[in-house]
C-alpha cells in the first residue's frame, strides 16, 4: 500500500522549493518534477556529515528536516532522502509509484522510484549525482544512453525477472552502477542499511560529494576535486587545502562555510565515492 499523503502544506512548501506548480498526473507534468529536483536540490553528504556530528543524528531526516535544510541552508541529500522525498511526493499528486531497491556491491543499498503512467513505466532517480533530468523509460528494446562530459549512463533493458540495470562508464571504463529490482518497498526495510550508511568505515563518512546538474552542465565536488562538465568535456581543477574546499562549495552550492567546516572536519578526504 501507497503511504499517506502528504499534508497539504508539506506538498505546498515542497512544490514552492522545486519551483513548480501543482497539475494533474501527465508524462509532461512528471518530467517537470523530475527535472526541478534534479536542478535544484543537489547531491550532497554535507548534511549528511553536518547532522551528526552537529546533532549526533543517524537516520532518515524528517521532511520537515529535508525541506528547512534546503531552505537555510542550501543542502540536498544523498539517495535516501532525496528519492524517498520525492516518492513520497508524487505518490501524493497521484502518480502510481513504487519504492524499489537497488543493489550494488551490497544489496539494497541505494533506492529509487517505479511510475507507471498511461501504461508505461519509468524509473526516477534524483539521488545517484547523475544527470538524470527526465524520467527513464524502462520498456527498453534497446540501451539507453545519457551522457555528460566524461560520464556515459548506460540503462539496460529489463532481464527475465524485470530488473533494470544501470551502468556508469568513465571516460569510457566501467565505473559504478545498480540493478533495480522492481518490488515495491517500504522504507522501513532500508532502516538498517540507513543506519550502516553512518559507520566509521563507510562510504560517505570518509568522503565529500556534491554534484549540481543544469541542462547540459554540471558541477561536481569529489574530495578536493571541482569537476565541471558540458556537453561531451570535462574540466577538473584541484583544490590546494580544506579551506578551499570550504570555499569552493560555498561559491557554487550555497552552503554556509562554518558548516561544511565543522562537517568536514577530520575527513581523510581521499576514499572514492564511486568505488
Amino acid at each position: 500500500m501507497p503511504p499517506e499523503p502528504l499534508a497539504p502544506e508539506f506538498i505546498n512548501r515542497y512544490l514552492s522549493v522545486l519551483g513548480v506548480s501543482r497539475r494533474p498526473p501527465s508524462p509532461q507534468a512528471l518530467a517537470e518534477l523530475v527535472a526541478a529536483q534534479v536542478t535544484r536540490i543537489p547531491f550532497e553528504n554535507i548534511s549528511k556529515l553536518y547532522y551528526m556530528k552537529h546533532l549526533g543524528f543517524t537516520g532518515l531526516p524528517s521532511l520537515q528536516m529535508f525541506l528547512a535544510g534546503i531552505e537555510q541552508y542550501h543542502f540536498g541529500g544523498t539517495c535516501y532522502s532525496n528519492n524517498f522525498y520525492l516518492y513520497r511526493l508524487l505518490t501524493s499528486l497521484g502518480y502510481e509509484t513504487k519504492l524499489c531497491g537497488a543493489d550494488m556491491t551490497n544489496p539494497d543499498v541505494h533506492m529509487v522510484s517505479i511510475v507507471q503512467l498511461d501504461s508505461r513505466e519509468y524509473l526516477v532517480d534524483a539521488g545517484y549525482a547523475a544527470p538524470f533530468l527526465a524520467p527513464l523509460p524502462r520498456d527498453l528494446g534497446a540501451d539507453y544512453a545519457i551522457m555528460l562530459g566524461r560520464d556515459r549512463y548506460v540503462l539496460k533493458p529489463q532481464d527475465a525477472e524485470g530488473r533494470s540495470q544501470l551502468e556508469l562508464y568513465r571516460d569510457g571504463v566501467a565505473k559504478h552502477g545498480y540493478r533495480v529490482k522492481p518490488a515495491p518497498r517500504k522504507i522501513e526495510d532500508f532502516q538498517q542499511v540507513i543506519a550502516d550508511s553512518f559507520r566509521a568505515s563507510a562510504t560517505f563518512m570518509n568522503s565529500v560529494l556534491l554534484a549540481r546538474f543544469y541542462p547540459n552542465r554540471s558541477v561536481v565536488i569529489h574530495n578536493l576535486t571541482r569537476i565541471e562538465s558540458q556537453g561531451t568535456s570535462s574540466t577538473m581543477h584541484s583544490l590546494e587545502n580544506r579551506d578551499a574546499l570550504i570555499a569552493q562549495i560555498e561559491e557554487h552550492f550555497g552552503i554556509p562555510p562554518n558548516i561544511t567546516a565543522e562537517a568536514v572536519g577530520g575527513l581523510g578526504l581521499q576514499e572514492d565515492a564511486w568505488a
